[in-house]
């Protein structure tokens, strides 16, 4: 592994801080220095990038990832793709995720059992590339509610890409299960979703006995929980039993903001804004037709989710990116939308948005004081940028604009040798 170091850089370190000039040196897998202005460090034995005054910000971590997703406008197809080929599709998506500037991510769920698992483990070994990696469990849900997808001709189980349990003993044997399979984290489903006619995003319905038994045998084992949860009792409900990461959390009220408020330092919250803006403003092709009730719905839900996430973000509380890309109107490397979405409607500003991807990324990723930040000491995950996302988080969506994608000291994307904007120089003698 080649030392390198970047020159001439305006640095976005992730912290909220103000961007400043000055040059970072990266040793192994680590950042080994940075400086501040032109201070001319050491060259002897280092690959030198004079980056041109383009921008040194840290990887990004998506929050929200269902890699098994497959771009279309429902599941039913990854419930019927065989195994073989829905391996491979799930390491194309985790290289897209890296190639995008994802250099972590946070599993929501998986379609199968060990998909999730055995790409965080190829990652980990070098067989693919892809982000640091957090592996879920398939959603665990109960009969009627999101999840439960079995299809009507095929009446077994292993056709639903949910887990559907009922009671608190099913719940042990499935959350145990997927345990033995080596997950970081038990995905379950407390409230419906709009795409479910009779089980709508205020619906709840999980029991309190079958959370708990969750949430138990997940601790239990050192492991976390995290939880689809749109409606007010189910984000109560959550808040209630100790689960750490809260996905949507779209409808509240005084009480619920104040509980949220009161766990702020132990919890995440991931708003996954970009179904509700998709399917309330560009849902017509996918059923959510101006005017039907899924469009309404979702229109409303989105109102509901921004004042709650303002609130929030006035109060404190950790919100990150992340949004169920992976469908029709969302697809896979289009993650970086979330980041104007959070300004939008969270009411961040563009560094607190990216502080949001990086600094608390590494929180989540539960790598705090190594990951997330230009910082000496810190994991070097860095992105090299041309041009300022401070000005234009678009840039970010652009994947031509960055310039180089560094993971663990390594470059995923090394700089073109003869590029207008970055300038190659090889290792000292």
């Amino acid at each position: 592994m080649a030392n390198t170091l970047f020159r001439n850089v305006r640095i976005i370190d992730g912290s909220g801080a103000p961007a400043y000039a000055g040059e970072v040196l990266v040793q192994g897998n680590r950042i080994a220095r940075v400086a501040r202005g032109g201070s001319a460090m050491p060259m002897a034995g280092v690959t030198v990038i004079d980056a041109a005054g383009a921008t040194l910000m840290p990887g990004m971590t998506e929050a929200h990832v269902h890699l098994a997703w497959n771009n279309a406008a429902t599941l039913d197809a990854i419930q019927l793709m065989p195994l073989e080929e829905h391996m491979l599709l799930t390491a194309e998506n985790a290289r897209l995720y890296l190639d995008c500037g994802w250099t972590s991510a946070v599993g929501a769920a998986t379609a199968k059992s060990r998909l999730d698992v055995v790409i965080r483990n190829s990652i980990n070994e070098g067989l693919v590339p892809g982000p640091r990696y957090l592996a879920a469990s398939p959603e665990i849900t109960v009969a009627g509610s999101l999840g439960d997808d079995t299809l009507p001709h095929l009446p077994f189980e292993e056709f639903s890409f949910g887990k559907v349990v009922s009671g608190p003993e099913e719940m042990r044997k499935a959350v145990r299960t997927y345990l033995k399979y080596g997950v970081d984290s038990i995905k379950l489903n407390l409230s419906g979703d709009n795409f479910v006619p009779h089980a709508d995003a205020k619906t709840t319905w999980m029991s309190d006995e079958e959370v708990a038994m969750a949430v138990r045998e997940t601790k239990l084992r050192g492991k976390r929980n995290t939880v689809h949860a749109r409606s007010m009792e189910s984000i109560r409900q959550a808040l209630r039993h100790g689960i750490e990461v809260l996905y949507h959390v779209s409808y509240t009220d005084a009480e619920t903001l104040d509980m949220l408020e009161a766990q702020k330092d132990r919890i995440f919250v991931v708003p996954t804004f970009s179904v509700l803006v998709k399917l309330a403003y560009e849902g017509a092709p996918y059923g959510a037709a101006k005017g039907s009730v899924m469009q309404r719905n979702m229109e409303e839900e989105l109102e509901a989710c921004a004042n709650t996430m303002r609130a929030l973000h006035r109060r404190g509380v950790r919100i990150l990116p992340g949004g169920d890309y992976g469908f029709a109107w969302a697809k896979h490397g289009e993650n970086a939308m979330d980041l104007q979405y959070l300004v939008k409607y969270a009411g961040m500003t563009p560094m607190e948005a990216i502080a949001a991807a990086t600094r608390l990324g590494g929180e989540i990723m539960m790598q705090p004081g190594e990951l997330g930040l230009v910082k000496e000491g810190y994991l070097a995950d860095l992105l090299l940028v041309d041009g300022d996302p401070l000005a234009d988080l678009g840039l970010l969506l652009d994947r031509s604009k960055l310039l180089a994608i560094m993971k663990d000291g390594a470059f995923h994307k090394e700089p073109e040798l003869r590029a207008t904007r970055t300038r190659w120089a090889l290792p000292a003698a």
